[in-house]
């Protein structure tokens, strides 16, 4: 006899707050994985009223629509005969919990709290949530009267319990909890759990995906088991993107897997599981029984449903899914898609009619442009797929009355004429390369482009300035002091981010388009912010930074593969060209260099950011870390040097971080002050006792070389 059961995890492109939406896609959900045969759905954490909340879940508001939510879901008949996992916060004993929510048939079976609580990086849950510390523990929970109404039930159990269907037993894991030491799904494993569910709202980051594979694959492989993974997808609000990536695993091999990017709103994954497997996989361990004989007994709630049902054995067709190969996109695809759909995610959530960008002609704004054409590319390929909520998400974009109730876009340069403006702001210390480069670009990905020089607005505020004070500065190469020619670069820096913001809020009038707004674009990359390599309040100032997570050599190798990948040859020009701001006049004697100005390169500052924020490295730490990465190549002076020079420009520069555009999230070296690098911004730049303590150091090491 078999027993095989058809599971369902969920892919929800939920947005903080947005009750109806999210609803709606839930119910959407449900209908998608009862019509594919399932009898178990996961969704998301914190589906209902969105993962990214944040300081809205302290507001009982939030607490009462969810239960609205959750009411609508339990009086649904068309939601029956499924066993249903969702999630919201709820309030017992004026203690606010993260909580699974299982129902089935209209009633709540348990009501399951996140024990352990994610509180590090960019996740702040024990600000807005208390972690339920009572294993293999549970209580009754007084339900809202309205929902006891639905249900017929007055109390509900609450707490850290197994589920037991008639055919199989189930534990429940929230996010965190996979990446904790001792994870809740090794002893709900070894008392008998034979599936293990996981919502969870995990971001993106470069090089991530593999890692949360590989534990839910060790997981299963350990203690055998079947596990679904569920995780939310898009952007809700915020810096971060969610990544998708629903998956269902046995005795570890991956069975199903969800897209890790795309811009659908409701994604379900099907696997057919065979629960026969699990036991065989564990009868056949003998130290796993051993183990189990003396582990932590749960509590049980019953769920009156079977997973799997014995007409199956008599259809010979039905068959549990084969295993797959998971397949990991090279960071280059990841920036590729990543930013991209955070990009649609917040134009269409926003209602605002498109993107506006500096474009300079340098590597930077060619990725944010690239990016943008990428955007572009994913809504052409889903219109053509019929997805009708993409189809009228354009139509708003770009205005009905212009694009015709009918419009659909049939490429992606069509569709980026419309969406997507870039200019060229010119100086006299633009080159013609660098206009030459923007334009090529323009024309390949199809933006509407305008080429405009700006020096008569720089001259009009040097001579309004010159008028006031009575002098006139000077650019450094034509013999001006140092805070001359900052300021002289700062104007022009200055004057484009007014420029962009004008632009952005009356091109689409003078097209004769809509009269919405364009989002503003900025460029700045995560090395430079690090190292403070940009004016405050210049052209950096945006709406929105798709880049500025990602570091200058991942965005080299970025436009690298953009260019074979995407058509794009012009892209070479951008490749071989010297990164430069061109904010002082070409001389014989002196070309601006980005890395000769900033006293290090790219590839340098990449590090310095790796060992400050995740090797957690102050000034004397770096420098004794990098004696043995750089050893071989520099003296312990220069390495001395180099540490010193990093940790001064980053101070003297932390300041502009509080007011930086807010970036995708994309890096574990941010520096980004508005939530995940949590530090002053005012500093003592002299680091005395710090740097001593290397200089210490290095006549130490001089000492024992003599």
């Amino acid at each position: 006899m078999v027993h095989y059961a058809t599971v369902a995890t969920c892919t929800l492109n939920q947005w903080a707050l947005d009750f109806t939406g999210n609803y709606e896609r839930i119910r959407a959900s449900i209908i998608k994985a009862k019509a594919a045969g399932a009898k178990l759905r996961i969704g998301p954490e914190l589906e209902i009223p969105g993962y990214g909340c944040y300081d809205h879940f302290l507001e009982r508001d939030t607490v009462q629509h969810s239960w609205e939510v959750l009411g609508k879901l339990l009086e649904d008949r068309e939601l029956d005969g499924i066993l249903i996992d969702t999630g919201m916060p709820v309030l017992h004993r004026d203690t606010r919990f993260n909580c699974r929510v299982i129902i089935l048939n209209g009633t709540i079976v348990l009501i399951r709290p996140k024990m352990y609580l994610a509180n590090d990086g960019n996740y702040r849950e024990l600000r807005w949530f208390s972690p339920w510390t009572r294993n293999a523990e549970t209580e009754q929970m007084l339900l809202p009267r309205f929902i006891a109404k639905i249900t017929g039930q007055r109390s509900v159990t609450l707490g850290d319990a197994l589920i037991s269907t008639e055919d199989a037993c189930i534990g429940v894991e929230l996010c965190e909890e996979l990446f904790t030491p001792e994870s809740p799904h090794i002893p709900m494993s070894l008392d008998g759990a034979e599936i293990i569910i996981n919502s969870s709202g995990s971001h993106h980051e470069l090089r991530k995906l593999k890692r949360r594979v590989e534990l839910i694959r060790e997981a299963t492989l350990k203690c055998g088991g079947i596990y679904l993974y569920a995780n939310q997808k898009g952007c809700d609000g915020d810096r971060l993107y969610y990544d998708g990536s629903g998956m269902i695993l046995v005795n570890g091999d991956v069975l199903a897997m969800s897209e890790q990017f795309g811009i659908s709103d409701v994604e379900v994954t099907i696997a057919t599981v065979d629960l026969s497997s699990v036991r065989s996989f564990r009868a056949a361990i003998s130290s796993r029984s051993m183990q189990a004989a003396r582990a932590t007994r749960y509590p049980r709630v019953i769920a009156d449903i079977s997973l799997s049902a014995e007409w199956i054995n008599f259809d010979h067709s039905i068959r549990p899914t084969n295993p797959i190969e998971v397949r990991y996109h090279d960071p280059e695809e990841e920036v590729n898609l990543g930013p991209a759909c955070w990009l649609w995610d917040y134009l269409r959530r926003s209602k605002q009619g498109g993107f506006f960008l500096p474009l300079s002609g340098g590597i930077d704004s060619c990725s944010t442009a690239v990016i943008v054409y990428s955007m572009c590319r994913l809504i052409v390929e889903a219109c053509k797929r019929g997805d009708q909520q993409t189809i009228k998400d354009v139509r708003h974009c770009i205005g009905e009355d212009k694009a015709g109730v009918e419009y659909v876009p049939q490429s992606p340069q069509e569709l980026a004429g419309l969406v997507f403006h870039t200019c060229f702001m010119g100086t006299q210390n633009s080159s013609k390369e660098t206009r030459s480069r923007a334009r090529k670009l323009a024309q390949a990905i199809g933006s509407y482009h305008i080429d405009l020089d700006m020096d008569s607005v720089v001259l009009a505020i040097v001579s309004l300035f010159a008028l006031v004070v009575g002098m006139t500065p000077k650019y450094a190469t034509r013999g001006g002091s140092n805070a001359e020619n900052l300021a002289l670069q700062n104007i022009q820096s200055r004057l484009r981010m007014l420029l962009a913001y004008l632009f952005a809020a009356l091109l689409p009038w003078t097209r004769g388009l809509h009269s919405r707004s364009l989002l503003v674009l900025g460029s700045a990359n995560v090395d430079e912010c690090l190292r403070g390599y940009f004016t405050k309040y210049d052209c950096s100032s945006a709406d929105l930074n798709p880049i500025g997570s990602i570091g200058k050599s991942d965005l080299r190798r970025y436009i690298a593969f953009a260019k074979d990948h995407m058509d794009l040859p012009v892209l070479s020009e951008f490749l071989d060209a010297t990164p430069s701001a061109e904010l002082v006049p070409y001389s014989e004697d002196y070309m601006q260099s980005d890395e000769i100005e900033m006293g290090m390169s790219y590839e340098e500052l990449r590090v310095f950011g790796r060992l400050r924020k995740i090797e957690g490295c102050g000034p004397h730490s770096m420098f004794t870390q990098l004696l043995h990465i750089w050893g071989d190549d520099m003296s312990p002076e220069i390495i001395a040097e180099k540490v010193k020079q990093f940790f001064y420009f980053y101070s003297i520069n932390r300041h502009k971080m509080t007011t930086i555009t807010p970036a995708y999230h994309a890096e574990t070296y941010s520096p980004d002050d508005n939530r995940f690098d949590m530090r002053q911004f005012l500093y003592n730049s002299n680091w005395s006792w710090q740097f001593q303590s290397i200089d210490r150091m290095v006549a130490r090491i001089k000492q024992r070389e003599s």
